[in-house]
């Protein structure tokens, strides 16, 4: 099997895969809802191209994107809702465009996370971005983003936003042609204020960009993975070794959910263990050990190879609850509801408002994985949980480093709070905290 140590070539915008966009195909009509998410947990939700020509100027929207200084868009466009390899190249294009951004020359500048929408909502419309915006307005920062962005053939869509002294706001796109470099392309489009919808944009494409409802939606991300990453290929082969599908055996199976370092005295690993010996059941971890080895490898992806991972550690699991579960009590220390804890964690951006609400079929047990009979779910405060990870050396993954980050987490930073709607699974789910 290959190595987690194996060395790895770094990613570029200009080698992802992929055909070469024809002239013109940065022209395209881009979408026309934009969110924007702002400090304090909230987004704006703008319209691009003039829903209501005669709406008055939002100086809301002026303050966003107009002047002092200058902001443009980048959002990664999808080339087919239902192409999981176009789903995995755009997520890694994004990512990649992350690291440079934060890079020299660009990093003087503000960044903030940008989803790009249709008004319709529906899965398969959302385009993942960033909105730039540079507060000295420097012909540098133009400069450094055209020579990124022609690195790649099939590129981040470019927009620049350019405020007018009566606080309207517009937006124009620009292309690179070939031969005759970079140009503004198609008429410039107003930007007003639109209302919130009702479901957070990302929500209609979670099923295939995180919380996956059965193992054939994960496995097809990992097997578009094959040609980058060689480790997917023995990650795959470990799953079709497992029983399809599975029964739980006649004792009961109880999963225990928390991050890392909660509980009393102890971190979560201990209570599990803990639990584990006062029951004498066998205590099984996700991921399983068998594939731990690749953890490193994955927690590197962005969210769907790093969810399309661990659903599939979910899996392998599954097939050891199965087996064990016919002989003694099982303890699982974590299952499926911290993998879609994290990935709705993850692309959910804003404030606990905005999570689907309860009883959303997203939060529905996937229909082929074996269901425990109990979960718990181990608890503690937010300084608390820094204070034990911090006294006992425990290293975070670089995931759970971008959620403490995240608006959501910092509002609460729970898994109670994200996985409310997990009832519908029909899997008893306890909530306890543990009291010093």
């Amino acid at each position: 099997m290959a190595s987690a140590l194996r060395p790895r070539s770094p990613l570029s915008l200009g080698r992802l895969p992929g055909p070469r966009r024809r002239a013109c195909a940065r022209a395209m009509a881009p979408p026309r809802r934009l969110a924007l998410e702002l400090p304090g947990c909230a987004l704006a939700h703008l319209a691009v191209g003039g829903d209501a020509p005669d709406a008055l100027p939002d100086p809301r929207v002026a303050a966003l994107l107009g002047p002092p200084g200058r902001s443009y868009s980048l959002c990664v466009p999808l080339a087919s809702a239902g192409d999981c390899a176009a789903r995995v190249r755009a997520a890694r294009l994004h990512q990649r465009l992350l690291h440079q951004l934060r890079r020299d020359p660009l990093r003087r500048c503000q960044l903030r996370r940008l989803l790009c929408y249709g008004p319709g909502g529906g899965a398969g419309g959302v385009e993942h971005g960033f909105l730039l915006h540079d507060p000295g307005d420097s012909p540098d920062t133009r400069r450094a983003l055209f020579s990124l962005l022609g690195e790649s053939p099939e590129g981040p869509r470019l927009g620049e936003f350019v405020g007018d002294a009566q606080q309207q706001v517009w937006q124009h796109l620009w292309e690179l042609r070939d031969g005759a470099g970079w140009e503004q392309v198609g008429p410039r489009q107003r930007v007003v204020a639109a209302p919130e919808p009702a479901l957070h944009p990302v929500v209609p494409d979670l099923p295939s960009s995180g919380v996956f409802p059965h193992r054939e939606a994960a496995r097809a991300v990992l097997e578009a993975c094959i040609p980058f990453i060689p480790e997917a290929r023995a990650v795959l082969d470990l799953v079709d070794q497992c029983l399809e599908p599975v029964q739980k055996g006649k004792f009961p199976v109880i999963a225990i959910e928390g991050l890392d370092a909660t509980g009393s005295i102890t971190c979560k690993t201990t209570v599990t263990q803990s639990v584990s010996d006062s029951l004498k059941a066998v205590l099984l971890k996700s991921p399983p050990a068998c594939i731990s080895q690749w953890r490193k490898i994955f927690d590197d992806e962005p969210t769907i190879i790093r969810r399309a991972f661990y659903s599939l550690g979910n899996y392998i699991v599954a097939s050891e609850i199965a087996k064990e579960s016919a002989r003694s009590p099982v303890i699982v220390d974590r299952y499926w509801h911290s993998t879609a804890t994290y990935a709705i964690a993850t692309e959910v951006t804003g404030g606990l408002q905005h999570l689907p609400p309860a009883h959303h079929p997203i939060y529905q047990w996937p229909r082929d994985l074996l269901k425990p009979d109990l979960v718990l779910l181990l608890t503690v405060s937010p300084e608390e949980r820094m204070h034990r990870i911090e006294g006992r050396g425990m290293e975070r993954t670089r995931e759970e480093a971008e959620l403490e980050a995240n608006s959501i987490f910092r509002q609460n930073n729970r898994m109670f709070d994200l996985t409310h709607g997990c009832q519908e699974s029909r899997v008893h789910f306890q909530s306890f905290r543990m009291v010093c």
